[in-house]
């Protein structure tokens, strides 16, 4: 009954309003003379210069409240006078104000240009009827426009009301997570770095929860068209994040696992690098050449991973390579000169010590391992190098060949492979069982 009421009303002052409309353009038939039309030009430019100046005014006074709530909101975090959800619900509300404020000058500006449009047409005769046109369809726009906001305020209360609470219960779990990832709230059910992953789920499942329960309030929502966009993009989605589901719930498996963490040194796949960022969807890694890898997150958890870091600090890392060296070099000399150099390399532990293992007895050589300790796994590479360095310049130093690769030719037994310049004087090259004559020694 009182919408049929508020309808009426609305039909009746539309009519009224055409009735004054075509009483004012029957009065205004009349000479329109040179002086008429220079009077009414000057009305239209002053009129919409008038309406320019007063936007400009507006645009200056709106400006003006967003710097002024910024620097009270600065000086309210300069003095620590509001802090955590009392900061956050003081700031939401001044912007939600200005944006409030934005709109109601939005709209304004609108009913001004209409206003403006339909007295500048008023203004010659010869534009009257666009004038009275005009009007009547603003207003007939004006009135269905308010009867349906009038029609839908309730439900749009209602969804206005479910956003803003889902809204705000979000911000406080997204405080209450962030205390526990930092370590400023310690839970036992919670580990600080399954929090983020946590508030990601929460909000995910707040935002299906949410369009769950306001969508029969939606405009619309009851039409055919409604219903089969919705199904089109249901079908559309459903397609097209098959992938994008497996990688969020291979996500939310890690998050849980804690293979890893976010700058541990791994080795995923194929790829070396230290972990950057961890999402729901992908992993990337930076690798020591400085790139940046995006990982799936389904494709790490169906393969192997290997973390440098995980014990590292506690029990150190073991970094391990091998040299073969001749049966004529006695082992523990070798076992020496390997413990020696790694010792002499900067990053490794000297406690626990360096120790070697002879992993194979070949037909031309043995194969030596040293390994070494580090809780430095970043540098991992710069330490290999190093330690390769100081290999060669231990074995060098002592005389020891390295048979790395092996010789398996008719080689020059005079000949070693030792560098010139760090050969013994006094060790005699070793031949085929020929010793050779000097220039003072006579021949037998």
């Amino acid at each position: 009954m009182g919408q049929m009421l508020f309808s009426a009303g609305l039909a009746m002052v539309s009519a009224g309003i055409g009735m004054m409309a075509a009483a004012g353009v029957a009065a205004a038939q009349q000479v329109f003379g040179w002086r008429e039309a220079v009077a009414s030009t000057v009305k239209l430019i002053l009129a919409w210069g008038v309406f320019l100046g007063l936007l400009w005014l507006l645009k200056r006074l709106l400006d003006g409240a967003a710097e002024a709530i910024q620097r009270w909101f600065a000086r309210l975090a300069e003095r620590r006078a509001a802090q955590g959800l009392v900061a956050l619900m003081i700031e939401r509300i001044m912007l939600l104000a200005l944006m409030a404020a934005r709109a109601a000058a939005a709209v304004l500006v609108l009913a001004g240009v209409s206003v403006l449009l339909t007295y500048s047409f008023s203004l010659f005769p010869a534009t009257e009827h666009i004038s009275v046109s005009l009007l009547a369809a603003l207003w007939s726009a004006l009135t269905e426009a308010l009867s349906a906001f009038v029609h839908y305020l309730p439900r749009g209360l209602f969804v206005v009301v479910v956003c803003a609470l889902a809204y705000y219960a979000l911000q406080i779990a997204r405080i209450f997570f962030r205390a526990i990832e930092r370590g400023e709230l310690h839970l036992r059910q919670f580990h600080p770095e399954t929090a983020g992953i946590t508030y990601q789920l929460l909000r995910v499942a707040t935002v299906v929860l949410v369009l769950i329960i306001v969508f029969p309030y939606l405009p619309g929502s009851h039409t055919e068209a409604f219903r089969g966009v919705s199904i089109f993009l249901g079908v559309v989605i459903s397609l097209g994040s098959s992938s994008a589901v497996s990688n969020m719930m291979a996500g939310v498996v890690l998050a849980y696992m804690r293979p890893f963490q976010v700058g541990d040194r791994v080795k995923i796949a194929d790829t070396v690098g230290d972990v950057v960022a961890r999402g729901l969807l992908v992993t990337r890694l930076r690798t020591i050449k400085n790139v940046e890898v995006t990982i799936p997150n389904s494709a790490i958890l169906s393969g192997q991973i290997l973390d440098y870091s995980a014990l590292a600090k506690k029990q150190g890392l073991i970094l391990h390579t091998s040299v073969t060296i001749g049966y004529d070099a006695p082992w523990r000399q070798v076992h020496e000169l390997l413990k020696q150099a790694a010792l002499a390399t900067p990053g490794v532990l000297r406690d626990p010590a360096p120790f070697v293992l002879q992993t194979s007895l070949n037909d031309f050589h043995v194969s030596y391992e040293i390994n070494a300790y580090t809780d430095r796994p970043h540098d991992m590479v710069q330490i290999y190098s190093d330690l390769h360095a100081n290999i060669q310049d231990q074995f060098n130093a002592a005389g020891v060949e390295i048979l790395s690769p092996a010789y398996n030719a008719l080689r020059d037994g005079n000949e070693t492979a030792i560098p010139e310049a760090e050969r013994k004087p006094q060790t005699p090259p070793r031949a085929f069982r020929v010793r050779r004559m000097g220039d003072g020694e006579q021949r037998g």
